[in-house]
């Protein structure tokens, strides 16, 4: 069962996602891994922080993409650039620390320091052991080789050759414009990013926020029974919308029929004026009558907006999240609390604390969910779910809705929109998937 992936593996994913079935042997399977790292993560556009965590000349974040550790940093100029966090000497991690301030960056192994804007100014007994022949200009830092930002949310992509981040983002910008640009100000991060290492693969935790809600009726029935998570039947009639954007983003919406009587998520009345100096006139309505928006912007990137316990009543938040893969079977996850710069203190603190009781390592729907991920791996590293001739008929079932629900025409934003549960937007995810690793599958075994 070992060795690589060859043009029959592919053909036998190409035929089962077009069945809406998927191989349980692809999500532990090593080989996978590694054309993910070399067709998806080498190529594709990666969250890296947001602007309001180096707000100011010198301050410092320190991030990973995958296994590229990086070095994102306000350079005295003002300029937000990110580099291979690695020096040119010998290639040692240069900065270890989490976050700070610092105008310079020195080497713990032999000393080399380079300034914020990545040039090399200082190199240990220098003249003595170089003499006049290292060119300094030569050695500095190595810039990540994409870096673009969307209302202040920072992207890094490791090929020179990438689309632009908009086009890259698409139709997905319309509704980041909900999420992080419905007010002038726009969100500022609160807090270090939380982070740890769960048994998951990527794939599974990605699509768990961008295609499927059907887990939240099983999965997540006990915040409902003690009364920190709302129940539907007390709810207004809402919506579910999945909304399949190209290259792989997803969108749900759940939202009001109309007008519920605590509208934008129960945000505060102060910052309603200000959506609609940000916002069209479909984009208003939408968030008006949303009561929850969760989605992903492929590969690791996914978001969630919804209301959730605080003191007897609910308070909104805004989560974004990064699944780091750490191998086939084992993610380290980030996760960003985000919220309007307008909002009052107070409301940033109780938005803060209906987050942190819900999602972050403490969370009870966070916990909720690395059980079932970890359940998902522990089941598929045996020899029969990872046989990839499929003697055992080991698929996954994608087949809810498949040929039978068709997307919603008078939905009103972009994107291509299914109501109720249903698969078609994992699917469609998977198909993404496939797209790229068979690439370099296909290009080798011609």
């Amino acid at each position: 069962m070992g060795g690589g992936i060859h043009r029959t593996h592919i053909a036998q994913l190409r035929d089962k996602i077009a069945s809406g079935l998927f191989p349980q042997w692809v999500i532990t399977d090593p080989s996978i891994f590694e054309l993910e790292m070399e067709t998806i993560f080498s190529k594709t556009w990666q969250f890296l922080g947001h602007e309001s965590e180096i707000n100011n000349p010198g301050d410092y974040v320190t991030r990973w993409m995958v296994n590229d550790p990086v070095l994102l940093v306000r350079s005295q100029d003002g300029e937000v650039r990110a580099y291979l966090n690695s020096c040119t000497h010998r290639g040692a991690q240069l900065c270890t620390a989490d976050r700070g301030n610092r105008s310079t960056f020195t080497c713990p192994y032999h000393g080399w320091t380079f300034q914020s804007d990545g040039a090399l100014i200082g190199v240990t007994l220098g003249n003595k052991v170089y003499g006049e022949e290292l060119r300094r200009e030569e050695w500095g830092l190595r810039p990540i080789p994409r870096v673009e930002s969307y209302h202040g949310m920072i992207f890094g992509n490791l090929s020179r050759d990438a689309e632009s981040l908009t086009e890259y983002l698409g139709d997905m910008t319309w509704y980041l414009d909900l999420l992080v640009g419905r007010t002038p100000g726009g969100v500022e991060v609160i807090g270090a990013p939380h982070r740890w290492v769960v048994d998951a693969n990527w794939k599974v935790t990605y699509e768990n926020f961008a295609g499927d809600p059907y887990h939240v009726v099983t999965t997540h029935s006990s915040t409902v029974e003690v009364g920190i998570s709302p129940r539907a039947a007390e709810l207004p009639p809402r919506i579910g919308y999945h909304v399949a954007l190209e290259r792989g983003h997803a969108m749900n919406l759940s939202v009001f029929r109309d007008t519920p009587e605590h509208p934008y998520q129960g945000m505060p009345s102060e910052l309603w004026s200000l959506f609609g100096e940000k916002l069209n006139d479909i984009q208003l309505d939408l968030l008006r009558r949303s009561s929850i928006f969760t989605g992903g912007i492929y590969p690791t990137l996914s978001f969630d907006s919804a209301p959730h316990g605080y003191e007897g009543d609910f308070r909104n938040f805004l989560n974004f999240r990064v699944w780091r893969p750490l191998g086939p079977d084992k993610v380290e996850i980030w996760s960003w609390f985000m919220v309007e710069k307008e909002a009052s203190d107070t409301y940033k603190e109780e938005s803060y604390q209906a987050y942190i009781s819900s999602f972050g390592p403490s969370g009870t729907l966070e916990q909720d969910d690395t059980e079932n991920w970890a359940r998902v791996v522990q089941a598929s590293r045996g020899w029969m779910a990872r046989d990839k001739d499929l003697s055992y008929n080991n698929v996954y079932n994608y087949l809810m809705g498949f040929g039978r629900i068709e997307p919603d025409p008078l939905f009103p934003g972009p994107g291509t929109a299914y109501v109720g549960f249903n698969d078609n937007t994992s699917r469609l995810i998977q198909q993404v998937w496939l797209d790229y690793i068979s690439s370099v599958v296909e290009e080798v075994n011609q």
